[in-house]
């Protein structure tokens, strides 16, 4: 069974995130168990891709599933929505994911695994679950996003009874039932965009590769937005070497040490 503690963590959080949420981020627990004792704690997320960024205006949904003796050990993460990043709904490795228990840091909240996992995202890294796609069909699921996650991937019309299996398409069920206006705002966006339910194309024959307009984040200016990536990749790095992450000035002392002592073997009166 899952902790008190875990439980009380966890209220907590979802108490701090819901008031002062991340940018390109909102997360929340399911509503089969926000506050039940049962076996585990799942909850769902929603990135919104950042500006600059192949993943613009993508509505990117994913599951944290925590264990009973979080915060002493990490959540198991997936993202369901085809990104071109992330396979769908497979265990990502990271980090600040269950394939390392050890490197884990219980001071570490949910806001804290999500920007790592958007951080991870905006990189080129490569890990278990992940996938390499060009910048072009990042795009092209960014703009499908939305019709992806409102409408299982078009088996909406297919197969309506289906037993929910988000990976296989589950006619949108799921995200319905834990993001309820976020998704009538994604019919409302294919209906005003003119979006085939069935296919995802656009009226015409137009996939829809140019992204439409940011869910949640409405009023950020592009300043503000540069801000967000910025801080992003600097989380991104974190954990790199102080070497590598000043490798221009190390170059450029190692030219001047060079120079500097080519100068003295070379003048008059030299070391030789």
């Amino acid at each position: 069974m899952a902790s008190k503690a875990a439980s009380k963590r966890l209220s907590r959080e979802y108490k701090t995130i819901s008031e002062n949420p991340p940018p390109y981020i909102t997360a929340h627990p399911s509503e089969s168990n926000i506050l039940e004792y049962s076996v585990d704690f799942r909850w769902h997320y929603v990135i919104t891709g950042p500006e600059e960024t192949p993943y613009h205006g993508g509505q990117y949904w994913g599951t944290l599933i925590f264990p009973p003796n979080y915060p002493f050990a990490p959540p198991a993460i997936r993202m369901h929505t085809p990104s071109g990043r992330f396979q769908p709904s497979t265990r990502l490795c990271l980090s600040i994911s269950d394939f390392h228990p050890k490197s884990f840091n219980p001071a570490w909240e949910v806001s804290t695994i999500l920007i790592g996992l958007l951080s991870f995202m905006t990189s080129d890294e490569m890990t278990t679950g992940s996938v390499s796609t060009t910048a072009t069909e990042k795009k092209i699921h960014a703009s499908r996003s939305r019709w992806w996650n409102s409408t299982g991937g078009g088996s909406h019309a297919k197969n309506p009874a289906n037993k929910g299996n988000v990976k296989a398409g589950d006619a949108g069920l799921k995200f319905r039932a834990e993001w309820p206006q976020l998704d009538a705002e994604n019919w409302e966006w294919m209906k005003s965009h003119k979006v085939d339910t069935l296919t995802g194309n656009r009226a015409g024959g137009d996939t829809g590769a140019s992204c439409g307009p940011q869910l949640g984040i409405a009023g950020s200016s592009g300043h503000q937005a540069q801000a967000v990536v910025d801080a992003v990749v600097q989380q991104r790095d974190a954990g790199r070497g102080w070497i590598y992450r000043n490798k221009l000035v190390v170059a450029g002392a190692a030219i001047f040490v060079y120079v500097l002592i080519a100068r003295l073997l070379g003048g008059d009166g030299g070391l030789f």
